[in-house]
């Protein structure tokens, strides 16, 4: 029985999710949840914050926010330019944050008006973030999620099989490597992903991508030392993402004229 259940585990673990393309050209495994089942549970965490958190009272942060929001979603490519019609919430909370979610939901915290002192920067955070909806991150999350606790199971098993080494500890240390070794380098994977397709996004929409480089340098100051060591992080060395950054805003000019030169001119705000 205990071999049995070893193949069994095995197999789960290497079991393959479905695979697709992401944006960038990158391989990715998505098949754990259905875009559908994403959808919902995207809009059901938003009604839940909406439902704890308090909104702005503020019309003038709210139109500000949604009209940069319109601009970015409408470069999105194909049926994603349609596929959902966004809602934008801005949450009262000190913290410099925003996120995007499956369903169409984009929100921001107050405190990242502190940051993002302009409509170009602002663009920035809103288009990464929507870049993560766009290149299907949340159903990878949760497809290496699966994997990995696959993994860390075969392993207890092999541990129980063997007798050498107590299957609990296994899962322990299973556990931190999986999310130290496994899952954390795939968000920075993403974090680097939405940053080139923000940049993008926002440069189509008519924002100056070189404001991204302001705004990450903005956040940087914000944060001061507080960050964890790099192997532990889900964000990718900062320095590192100023350079890239900067090379890509170069790039990205001629792009961003031409969308000037198109009447792409968004006047937002603040």
């Amino acid at each position: 029985m205990k071999q049995v259940l070893l193949a069994a585990a095995i197999t789960l673990s290497v079991a393959s999710c479905a695979t697709t393309t992401s944006p960038t050209g990158r391989q990715q495994a998505t098949g754990a949840v259905s875009q559908q089942q994403l959808d919902q549970m995207g809009i059901q965490a938003f009604n839940q914050l909406k439902a704890e958190k308090p909104q702005t009272t503020s019309a003038r942060e709210r139109n500000y926010a949604t009209c940069i929001v319109n601009a970015i979603t409408r470069q999105l490519p194909g049926e994603w330019a349609t596929r959902y019609n966004w809602e934008t919430g801005i949450f009262v909370d000190n913290q410099a944050n925003a996120f995007a979610l499956p369903g169409g939901k984009m929100g921001l915290y107050t405190g990242i008006f502190r940051v993002a002192r302009d409509q170009d920067e602002l663009a920035a955070v809103v288009a990464h973030e929507i870049g993560h909806v766009y290149a299907q991150h949340h159903a990878e999350r949760f497809a290496r999620a699966q994997r990995a606790q696959m993994g860390v199971a075969a392993a207890q098993v092999l541990a129980a099989v063997t007798g050498v080494v107590d299957p609990n500890t296994v899962g322990q240390l299973g556990g931190m490597v999986a999310q130290g070794g496994f899952l954390l380098p795939g968000s920075r994977t993403q974090e680097s992903e939405a940053d080139v397709i923000g940049q993008q996004l926002m440069a189509k929409a008519g924002f100056d991508p070189r404001k991204a480089v302001n705004l990450w340098q903005n956040m940087i100051a914000e944060g001061g030392n507080n960050r964890p060591p790099q192997w532990l992080s889900t964000h990718p060395d900062p320095q590192s993402r100023l350079n890239e950054l900067a090379q890509r805003a170069n790039g990205l000019m001629p792009e961003y004229d031409a969308a000037r030169k198109a009447g792409r001119r968004p006047n937002c705000g603040p």
